[in-house]
């Protein structure tokens, strides 16, 4: 006989849990019971009746209820929620109840008025990951709520959830962002709406006023929709490259917290159609369109792209390529990674024109968006004014709104890049470290949020967690060109120079435009690798006023292992002045530093003229000073002289192999300075530190 069907049926469930349940049980159980059972009672069951929903179970602070219609799931979370923190606002903060919500639609089995299956504990899932007070809905959810919400959806990209084998895509519901369109047919007469609707259709056809009923974006952040890439060869082949990529550019678009991109079954309506930008941008309420088209032709596939910004029409940038048509994924990939990296991130051209758009406003008017966007713009000039501008900018950001994880993100930059400036470096490093964490908690799917805290970490030289948040990082955006600069300059501490440098390659490839900030990254990984000439060339991008202390050091000890001896001292005695402390023991003492990364300082530095022992006051602030032996046993030798040592025993084992190595490490003295000796002059002849003249 065999097992009986299940009862089966296609739901959206609603998972809720109280945040803190635990801790307020044991601070005050019976309060805390009161007043769970109240909230229940007045707020959350008649949202639930009204939505018409089915509790299935009670877990103490959860709560399990199925539904008919997603959109009823997602109407009733939003609407206790709102609820919810409007009564807290009332209360002190022990006294305050604050629910998570997941909600996911899939087929479920109904057993005895109870529900079972990955419907269900997708939804338990997401809940676990949704903030105190947030709601997060699943892809499948998401899928079914186009044009059918009030409430606007942030894509929040994929999570490997437990026990699900597949990754899940995640949607945060914008609470506070209830779209509203501007009153104009409230504002005119009944007898006049029909005039007025048909001069509003007119105006719409000639598109001159097409923004004039377009949604006011509460939370600030532009928008872009990819419209289908135009397949002007007409083959089947290169039908499904143009699906691919337009496909491939939305997800990879989607990975930029910094934007909102629509999802692609908006656009797929307008797949072969002959479509005007500004009319498409009217009716999927963004602010930018991408389109492109594919052609193949002779065995090579030529690809075109724009962006266009809607309200005036302009072309804000286009791109072509002209590739061979052997690798049509390989193609496909990279054009979707260049044209993401051009146009999202930190300097990209939607937030390159959100920041124009701020300027032009009056102070009054900003929004905690565009305070994040100024802020950032500031901190990528380099300069300790232009740092401390970006902190005040950010701080009224999360002051008028906490939750933007973004501007935490940035607040990282701000403080580290204050410390690295020297101004009070430990209580920057604690700040920055902080606001890294409370980033990747905000948004655990922001990219670059688990960058900053895995540079905070390694920073602490905790470098496993420090590794795994950068890992994490890539694993959310591995095409993102500013996360591989980030790990860039961190991969020689975690035992891997040669990644690191093959790193800054691909982001070269991939945003031949790279800002200048990057430079900071790419040539302490190329230092780190032993690319020199690489390091150097890095850094003649930047001006010496935009140098840190380890900008100074990286560029001197460059010069000086390339052999550019003059240049490398004077380097060297200009980072002196600026960096009275730096010593090759200051340099490998910091933090975490790697093996690897301590040898190269230590080869490097003294051929630049750097002192090698630390003074003892300077020991005294260094957390865990890593010592030389020479200053260790109170003999410290000249600059340089140690390296000197090991060229003439390398070239005394080894005849013919030293020479490249003596001509960086061994002078003499000339006319009051120094020139490159030849190897056979070097050997067994003192050297002479730079700073002794």
């Amino acid at each position: 006989m065999g097992t009986p069907a299940l009862d089966r049926k296609l739901l959206a469930i609603l998972a809720a849990d109280m945040v803190g349940y635990s801790k307020a049980m044991e601070a005050d159980e019976a309060g805390t019971i009161k007043r769970l059972k109240a909230i229940r009672a007045e707020l959350i069951n008649p949202a639930i009746s009204q939505r018409h929903g089915t509790v299935i179970k009670l877990m103490g602070d959860g709560t399990l209820v199925a539904f008919d219609s997603v959109v009823d799931a997602v109407a009733c979370a939003a609407e206790f929620q709102n609820v919810v923190a409007a009564r807290n606002a009332d209360l002190p903060e022990p006294e305050r109840i604050v629910f998570r919500v997941g909600i996911n639609l899939g087929d479920v089995a109904l057993v005895d008025g109870d529900v079972y299956g990955d419907g269900v504990n997708v939804a338990a899932r997401l809940e676990h990951l949704a903030e105190p007070g947030g709601v997060v809905v699943s892809g499948t959810a998401y899928d079914h709520l186009q044009g059918k919400l009030d409430w606007p959806l942030d894509f929040a990209g994929e999570q490997q959830v437990k026990n699900i084998s597949r990754p899940v895509r995640m949607y945060r519901l914008r609470l506070d962002g209830k779209r509203a369109r501007r009153p104009l047919l409230k504002m005119i007469p009944r007898w006049a709406k029909t005039a007025a609707t048909a001069i509003v259709a007119l105006a719409l056809a000639g598109g001159g006023v097409w923004w004039f009923l377009q949604p006011e974006p509460l939370s600030g952040k532009p928008s872009v929709a990819v419209l289908p890439f135009n397949n002007y060869g007409g083959d089947e082949a290169s039908g499904r490259l143009a699906d691919g990529l337009t496909e491939d550019i939305i997800t990879d678009l989607a990975r930029f917290p910094e934007f909102e991109v629509v999802a692609r079954n908006s656009t797929e309506v307008y797949k072969g159609k002959p479509v005007d930008a500004r009319q498409v941008a009217s009716a999927l309420h963004v602010g930018f369109v991408l389109e492109g088209s594919i052609q193949r032709q002779s065995g090579r596939v030529r690809i075109t792209a724009q962006l266009i910004d809607a309200k005036t029409g302009h072309h804000l940038w286009s791109e072509n390529w002209d590739r061979p048509a052997e690798d049509v994924f390989a193609v496909q990939t990279e054009i979707a990674e260049q044209v993401a990296n051009r146009l999202g991130g930190g300097v990209g051209l939607i937030q390159e024109a959100g920041r124009a758009a701020a300027k032009r406003k009056r102070p009054e008017n900003l929004n905690a968006y565009d305070y994040y966007l100024l802020g950032s713009e500031k901190i990528e000039k380099l300069t300790k004014a232009d740092d401390e501008e970006a902190i005040t900018f950010l701080n009224r950001a999360v002051e008028l709104d906490p939750g933007l994880a973004r501007a935490w993100v940035e607040l990282y930059h701000a403080h580290d890049l204050m410390g690295v400036f020297g101004v009070d470096p430990e209580s920057n490093r604690k700040v920055a470290a902080d606001v890294a964490e409370r980033a990747v908690r905000l948004d655990p799917s922001d990219a670059e949020a688990h960058a900053v805290f895995g540079m905070s970490l390694a920073n602490k030289g905790d470098m496993g967690r420090g590794k795994s948040e950068f890992d994490t990082a890539l694993r959310l955006a591995p095409g993102s060109s500013e996360i591989l600069t980030f790990y860039s300059g961190y991969a020689a501490r975690f035992g891997e120079p040669e990644r690191g440098a093959q790193m800054v390659d691909k982001v070269m490839r991939l945003d031949p435009n790279y800002p200048m900030w990057a430079s900071n990254f790419f040539a302490p990984a190329y230092f780190m690798a032993g690319r020199y000439e690489d390091a150097v060339t890095m850094l003649e991008r930047m001006t010496p006023n935009n140098y840190q202390r380890w900008t100074w050091v990286v560029r001197s000890s460059s010069l000086a292992a390339l052999g550019r001896t003059d240049e490398a001292h004077a380097s060297a005695m200009e980072t002196l002045k600026q960096h009275p402390e730096v010593t090759v023991e200051s340099m490998i003492s910091e933090p975490g530093l790697s093996i690897i990364e301590r040898n190269r300082f230590t080869e490097t530095m003294p051929l630049a003229g750097f002192p090698a022992c630390a003074k003892p006051e300077a020991l005294a602030n260094l957390a865990k000073p890593v010592r030389l032996p020479e200053c260790e046993a109170g003999r410290a030798k000249p600059p340089g002289s140690h390296r000197a040592d090991l060229c003439n025993a390398r070239a005394a084992d080894h005849p013919g192999t030293g020479e490249h190595c003596l001509l960086q490490a061994c002078h003499q003295r000339r006319a009051g300075g120094f020139v490159a000796a030849p190897a056979s002059t070097c050997i067994g002849k003192p050297v002479i530190s730079f700073f002794d003249i």
